[in-house]
């Protein structure tokens, strides 16, 4: 027996008495691997390998309801000597970080759940977008944890000042930091987020530095390190998403860089990445006001007199339909899935009825 402390992992008291009311004699896991079909995850005997279970597998809707590196999940094991473990279920989500999965389909895909800290990481060269940084903002704020933007590779920068500057002027009520992994400007920092119990991801484009922040932190190099190409942009070097822990205490994800960064109906989270346009509309003297040429719009105003970015209001506008086209279709897509849902389960019972 291992002994090991699963408060070390973020394991919180309503977790456990959800296990306890729901799944009384089962045992308790955490979510560190996620792989094809199967999942590495860490128990008070020490890491094993599981993989949902056939129910689990005919009551899924869609992807979401499959675990994720992140989550808790109940087992009917702790050891392997009788095989790979299975998970009977996932239990309740404190926040999970998401986005509509790259390509046509509308699916929810979980990066990471069970989340404290969202480290929204954009380096200071090629790779500064702020189009892109709204997006990662709108659905930190979604996914129910604090997103905090490190700006990486200020060594690299010769005008930081103005580069937080502008970073401040679309993320309302986000900690920034600029950070050098290679001369350790801002690290002290960004540690007192990495404590022990409290699980910290880090996301954002490949090369950005997100691995050789969490080698720092870890103390050793346990995450490879790729190349900056010619035109200043990273080389993929994490392939899976992996939970940690630092020597602090801290519980780490890592995640693959992602080229596509699609909102699902999060609504809430545009909400709070331009809370500043929200609040100003909130001002104008038509409540329906589409703020394109209504009188006594403040918007506007805003607009006209430099307040406010017409690209940070254009990318406003763009993310609010991509929300609304997203929640229509969403809606859609689980009419669709019930039905299916129901017609499966019709089959499973007459595939039996005529097996009798």
């Amino acid at each position: 027996m291992k002994n090991i402390d699963l408060d070390a992992w973020g394991l919180s008291k309503a977790i456990s008495k959800e296990l306890e009311e729901k799944y009384n004699g089962y045992y308790l896991g955490r979510v560190i691997e996620e792989h094809r079909n199967l999942y590495k995850i860490i128990t008070e005997d020490g890491g094993i390998i599981g993989r949902v279970s056939g129910k689990m597998v005919y009551e899924a809707n869609d992807r979401v309801d499959y675990p994720a590196v992140g989550d808790w999940v109940v087992l009917d094991r702790l050891g392997d000597e009788n095989g790979i473990a299975i998970i009977k279920g996932v239990l309740t989500r404190k926040s999970k970080f998401s986005r509509k999965i790259a390509g046509k389909k509308s699916d929810e895909q979980i990066i990471a759940s069970n989340i404290d800290t969202i480290f929204i990481c954009m380096s200071l060269n090629h790779d500064f977008n702020l189009q892109r940084l709204e997006r990662y903002t709108s659905l930190a704020w979604n996914s129910g944890a604090i997103p905090v933007v490190l700006l990486t590779k200020s060594d690299l920068c010769s005008d930081v000042d103005e580069k937080i500057q502008e970073v401040m002027e679309v993320s309302p009520g986000v900690d920034i930091y600029a950070v050098s992994s290679l001369n350790e400007v801002g690290i002290k920092d960004i540690e007192k987020y990495i404590s022990f119990g409290k699980t910290v991801s880090f996301v954002g484009s490949s090369g950005v530095g997100k691995s050789t922040l969490i080698n720092h932190f870890l103390g050793f190099e346990k995450q490879d390190i790729g190349e900056i190409r010619n035109d200043d942009r990273g080389k993929h070097t994490t392939t899976y998403r992996e939970l940690m822990i630092a020597p602090s205490g801290g519980i780490l994800i890592d995640t693959p860089g992602m080229r596509e960064i699609h909102l699902l109906d999060d609504s809430d989270g545009v909400d709070s990445s331009f809370s500043d346009i929200e609040e100003l509309a909130d001002q104008c003297r038509f409540s329906n006001c589409s703020h394109t040429n209504e009188p006594g719009c403040v918007v506007r105003a805003a607009i006209e007199e430099g307040e406010l970015s017409e690209r940070r209001f254009d990318n406003y506008l763009k993310l609010r339909r991509e929300v609304a086209f997203m929640e229509r279709k969403l809606n859609k897509n689980a009419q669709l899935s019930y039905k299916k849902k129901i017609a499966r389960q019709g089959r499973i019972r007459k595939d039996m009825f005529y097996r009798k």
